[in-house]
């Protein structure tokens, strides 16, 4: 009667930190890819800066419009351009583009970023030459292509006629082509513009610097410039190497394999010693500490204790001295009784 007595008082200590330490196991966060700093591309048909001066007026009117500009991921498709310039051809809409095809798409992945410009059968015009083209081409397209681990590249390509002021001409990308019209004015074309750098790519299919005074419909002079098919992107980072958990912590590395000496240490403590065999093979991971004790605050960190921690241990020490004050009661009553 006794000798149960003191058994189950013992269990009691011995059983309760263990309940109290599997009631919250360690949790480790799994590693995930994660992905590098993200790359960018863009595109756009046409941007225009000019200053278009008036002649019954002493001021100058901004002429600064875009088309089918685009940040990745996006795309845009439009044939025509029209804008209204106040004080200009009786206040009726000006024609700046129009085109057959009239395209722009940038893309962005974590490998890939890359800008395209693509334009057909395309017409410009500037307030004051409502008849005459500034410039007309039959095909035009601009790409820039920015990979993870190659060079960039930009690529542009001007197929077809182009006429400048209703002259037909033929451009040299050794340089810019200058057509001057008497009476009219002059434009000068750079033809297929491309620069790269270790992580960037920018093309341009024609960049215009005009200079036209047409005297006509209250259009003194035009000046500024006009871009036609425009791409550029920049590298992504790329994706990150997934890290595997514990790879690089020795601390917790040390306690897998700790973990397992311990328990075959074990092997001769005879009954007890078989406990800690099972008990290393099942909370090696958790623990890390070579001589089977609670484990440290930095072993609970690495393996994900949490604030709980203190009062699991508050609640272990208070069922061991609930076991101990049993034990003790055991013993007097065995006294008493003898």
């Amino acid at each position: 009667m006794n000798s149960n007595t003191f058994r189950l008082a013992a269990l009691a200590v011995a059983a309760g930190p263990v309940a109290l330490l599997a009631a919250v196991p360690a949790h480790a966060a799994p590693a995930t890819p994660t992905t590098g700093g993200e790359g960018r591309a863009s595109a756009v048909v046409l941007r225009t800066g000019l200053d278009v001066s008036l002649l019954n007026k002493s001021v100058q009117v901004p002429l600064k419009v875009t088309l089918n500009e685009v940040h990745a991921p996006a795309s845009a498709g439009k044939t025509a351009l029209s804008v209204n310039v106040d004080g200009v051809e009786g206040g009726a809409p000006v024609s700046v583009l129009r085109a057959d095809v009239a395209t722009a798409n940038a893309t962005v992945d974590e490998r890939r970023a890359e800008g395209y410009t693509n334009v057909a059968k395309a017409r410009i015009h500037v307030p004051g030459l409502p008849v005459l083209s500034l410039i007309e081409v039959e095909k035009v397209t601009s790409k820039a292509v920015c990979e993870v681990g190659r060079k960039p590249v930009a690529e542009s390509n001007v197929l077809g006629h182009v006429a400048v002021l209703g002259k037909k001409v033929t451009l040299s990308a050794g340089g810019p082509t200058r057509v001057a019209v008497p009476g009219v004015g002059e434009v000068s074309l750079d033809l297929s513009k491309t620069v790269t750098t270790e992580r960037t790519a920018a093309a341009t299919a024609l960049q215009l610097k005009v200079s036209v005074n047409p005297l006509n419909l209250n259009v003194a002079e035009v000046e500024g410039e006009v871009t036609l098919a425009e791409a550029t992107c920049e590298t992504p980072k790329g994706p990150k190497t997934p890290e595997k958990p514990g790879a690089t912590d020795g601390g917790a590395t040390g306690g897998s394999t700790d973990g397992g000496s311990t328990g075959g240490g074990g092997d001769t403590g005879g009954d007890h010693g078989d406990g800690g065999t099972s008990g290393g093979g099942d909370v090696k991971t958790q623990t890390g500490s070579d001589t089977g004790t609670a484990p440290t605050e930095a072993n609970l960190a690495e393996t994900g204790g949490s604030s709980t921690t203190p009062y699991i241990a508050g609640g272990a020490a208070l069922l061991l001295a609930v076991g101990a004050g049993a034990t003790v009661l055991a013993r007097r009553r065995a006294g008493s009784q003898g």
